[in-house]
C-alpha cells in the first residue's frame, strides 16, 4: 500500500504516517492538496492529513477541502503528540536570528516563546516544519527553524533548545483519507458537515435534537463560512458510532432530511489515544 503525506522526510505528517501504517510506503507530496489529489488520481492509495490541533484548533485548509471540493472519505486517524525544537546552524547566535522558518500552525504554537526569546526576528511561513530547516539553510539571513528532532538529523542542523510550544499537551490529530471509509470495530466515531437554506430559529437545534433524541454522543461541533454569502456558515459534527449502525444511520437519515447540503465525511476507528 501507498500512503501520501504532507512532506518532506522529518514533517509530523510522516511520524503520523508511521505510526498509523509502517509497513505501507510512504510518498511525500508538497501541500495539502497534493496530497489529497494523490488519492483522487490513483497515484497512492490512501493519504494522511492534519485535521485538528489542540491549541490552534482546526486545520481549515484540510476542512474545508473536504467540505467543498474532495469526495474522499476519511477511514482513519492517528493523534501525534507535537514537540517543536528550535534548530539553527553551527556558528549561528540566538542574538543574529532575523527570520524563523516554520509551518504556520507551528508558528503559532510557539508564540509565546518567540516574542519571549526572538522579539524582533520576522516569521516566515514554510510548507511544512521540515520544509522550514531548507528554507533555513537557503536563507540570505541568520536564521532559525521551528521543526522536529527528526527534520535535525536529517538535515544536519543544530537543536538549539527543545520542546518549546507554549503548552505542553500539544496533540495534533490526523486522518487518513481513502475511496472508502472504514468498517464497523464497535468503537468508531463519524465525520459530517451539513448547512441550511433558511435562518431560522430553533433550526440547528432541531436538527441536533436527532442526536439527542437517541442518546448518541456528540463529540465536537463547530462552523465554516459557506463560500456563498457572508454570515452563512457550514456546520461540522464528529459523534460516537458509525454510520451503519441502525440507531446511527436513522439519526443521519433525519439530520439530512432537515439540511439543504448534507455530507458524510466518513466513519472510522477512533485512535487509541483518543480518550
Amino acid at each position: 500500500m501507498r500512503l501520501a503525506y504532507l512532506g518532506p522526510e522529518g514533517t509530523y505528517s510522516e511520524q503520523a504516517a508511521i505510526d498509523y501504517a509502517a509497513d505501507f510506503v510512504r510518498v511525500p507530496y508538497s501541500g495539502i492538496p497534493a496530497v489529497v489529489r494523490a488519492v483522487e488520481l490513483g497515484e497512492v492509495e490512501e493519504a494522511i492529513v492534519p485535521i485538528e490541533n489542540s491549541l490552534e484548533g482546526v486545520v481549515t485548509f484540510t476542512v474545508d477541502l473536504l467540505i467543498h471540493e474532495s469526495p474522499l472519505k476519511i477511514r482513519g486517524e492517528v493523534i501525534v503528540p507535537i514537540h517543536h525544537q528550535l534548530l539553527m546552524n553551527p556558528g549561528v547566535g540566538m542574538e543574529e536570528i532575523r527570520v524563523v522558518y516554520s509551518h504556520p500552525q507551528a508558528i503559532a504554537q510557539c508564540r509565546g516563546y518567540l516574542s519571549r526569546n526572538l522579539p524582533n526576528a520576522e516569521h516566515v511561513a514554510s510548507l511544512s516544519t521540515a520544509s522550514a530547516v531548507e528554507d533555513m539553510n537557503s536563507s540570505r539571513y541568520p536564521a532559525a527553524a521551528i521543526s522536529s528532532s527528526r527534520a535535525a538529523e536529517l538535515f544536519g542542523a543544530m537543536i538549539v533548545e527543545s520542546n518549546i510550544e507554549d503548552v505542553p499537551n500539544n496533540l495534533t490529530r490526523f486522518v487518513v483519507l481513502g475511496s472508502e471509509d472504514g468498517r464497523r470495530t464497535g468503537r468508531d466515531k463519524t465525520s459530517i458537515c451539513f448547512d441550511f437554506s433558511q435562518d431560522a430559529p430553533g433550526t440547528l437545534y432541531n436538527t441536533l435534537g436527532e442526536l439527542a433524541h437517541r442518546e448518541i454522543n456528540m463529540i465536537k461541533i463547530e462552523s465554516r463560512p459557506d463560500r456563498r454569502s457572508l454570515g452563512k456558515y457550514v456546520f461540522l459534527i464528529d459523534l460516537d458510532g458509525h454510520r451503519e449502525d441502525p440507531v446511527v444511520s436513522e439519526a443521519l437519515d433525519a439530520m439530512r432530511a432537515r439540511a439543504s447540503i448534507f455530507k458524510i465525511f466518513g466513519s472510522y476507528p477512533k485512535a487509541q489515544n483518543s480518550e
